[in-house]
């Protein structure tokens, strides 16, 4: 119970590592507040999360023992963030932490000049700008306690390069940025940020996970042989689980890494130790 007492909020929580976060955390004691789209976005080539699987989210955080809040947030709406943060203190009285999930991997699978301004703007505006939302609203709260963890759940795309995802590595760079730049306004407050990395997470279907197969057919791979093919890149010949995201999320919010911040944490079974 390393959370007990604690108040997280987890963003794009529906699904895939958001809801293995958000499980994770509740096992762990804390007292989830959960945020998700719950809607397509134009632009967006997949399906994104619902509120029905928000709702399958929030109803698996409370058996474990959790209070939970789960509301419909847009990372691309700093009004609607500001009024749904504040209901989340109105509820608990105090945020904790603060994991920024919510991105997108596609529209993707094209050369940098192929890219269109719109692509590349919803690219940038939810993937790094609604990080900075979160952060910006939830920041002076945390501040002011004096306390506080920000995870930004950034990629190996923030540390490497990736063919045709110019897009979704500039965003992901820039997240890494941000994260080094907040960590240092925020230490003199004792509030600290970290971003980390994953790498090929699988699409588990308890957590109902599809951002490795949204990646696949973006790179026109076929989505019955994708895991083989990101398996092939792997040091360690596995790709990484939901979970193994979840449990480093755990220890950054925790007190266990209470002199940890600015940092780039990588789960990525040694991909970018190359």
């Amino acid at each position: 119970m390393r959370l007990k007492g604690k108040t997280v909020i987890v963003t794009g929580a529906a699904r895939g590592i958001g809801r293995a976060c958000a499980l994770a955390f509740s096992r762990e004691g804390a007292d989830v507040a959960l945020l998700d789209v719950c809607r397509d976005v134009p632009g967006v080539p997949y399906q994104l999360g619902t509120s029905s699987q928000l709702e399958h989210t929030a109803g698996q955080c409370r058996e474990l023992g959790a209070a939970v809040l789960a509301e419909q947030a847009d990372v691309q709406d700093l009004a609607g963030l500001r009024s749904v943060v504040a209901r989340v203190t109105d509820r608990f009285g105090r945020i904790d932490a603060l994991v920024n999930n919510a991105g997108i991997a596609a529209p993707s699978g094209k050369s940098t000049h192929e890219i269109t301004e719109e692509e590349w703007r919803l690219m940038i505006d939810v993937d790094l700008s609604g990080a900075w939302r979160m952060t910006s609203v939830v920041g002076p709260i945390l501040t002011a306690q004096r306390s506080g963890s920000v995870i930004n759940v950034a990629s190996t795309a923030g540390l490497v390069g990736y063919r045709h995802f110019a897009g979704y590595v500039a965003a992901k760079h820039g997240l890494v940025g941000l994260t080094k730049a907040a960590a240092l306004d925020y230490a003199p407050l004792k509030v600290r940020v970290n971003a980390l990395c994953p790498g090929s997470v699988r699409d588990d279907t308890q957590v109902e996970g599809r951002m490795l197969a949204e990646i696949a057919r973006s790179l026109h791979l076929p989505v019955s042989e994708h895991e083989e093919t990101f398996l092939q890149s792997q040091p360690m010949n596995a790709l990484i689980e939901p979970e193994d995201v979840a449990e480093a999320a755990v220890w950054l919010a925790s007190d266990e890494s209470r002199q940890v911040t600015g940092s780039v944490l990588t789960v990525d079974g040694g991909f970018t130790a190359r």
